[in-house]
């Protein structure tokens, strides 16, 4: 089963990028409230919520991220920038101590992701594993994604959808 904010990430792109960052705590009282109807519900309810959803709950999601994301607009709240100014910060940091850690650790998760890539196509693997290595992939996958994110940027996709989002409320 996917973690509840793998979930959330599928479903509900905005409240999965808040759930990242700074608003977390008004995105998780948010779902807590469509989801649960228990805004002051905590993080392990809503995780059990999530992970247990049935199809109604998806729909909740859906209409909650939407909601979230018009909200947002309103408020001029940029989620998008905000991760771009944690991520510039993060590089900057990199530079002015001269840190390789970041580095190494790209490296060694995208050789580790390839890799197991590579074993896992190649390779019969034993059902009594077959779970640990897709769960592994996955990890690995998302954290690949999360470092091509850190040295390479976002895509003009998020641009875009925070075009439309602002038009959507009346900001154009």
């Amino acid at each position: 089963m996917k973690g509840w904010k793998q979930i959330i990430g599928a479903v509900a792109p905005t409240l999965a990028t808040a759930l990242g960052g700074p608003l977390a705590g008004m995105a998780v009282k948010e779902i807590a409230g469509k989801v649960l109807g228990k805004p002051e519900a905590n993080e392990a309810e809503v995780a059990q919520a999530i992970g247990t959803a049935g199809p109604d709950t998806i729909v909740k999601l859906k209409e909650l991220d939407q909601a979230f994301a018009a909200r947002m607009a309103e408020l001029a709240i940029d989620l998008e920038k905000i991760d771009q100014s944690d991520r510039a910060d993060a590089r900057a940091r990199q530079v002015a101590m001269r840190d390789w850690t970041p580095t190494v650790l790209a490296i060694a998760n995208a050789t580790a992701f390839f890799i197991l890539l590579f074993l896992m196509l190649n390779h019969s693997i034993p059902d009594t594993n077959r779970s640990a290595f897709d769960i592994l992939l996955g990890m690995l996958g998302g954290s690949l994604g999360t470092v091509m994110t850190y040295y390479f940027g976002s895509s003009r996709g998020s641009h875009a959808k925070d075009e439309i989002l602002g038009r959507a409320a009346g900001k154009s």
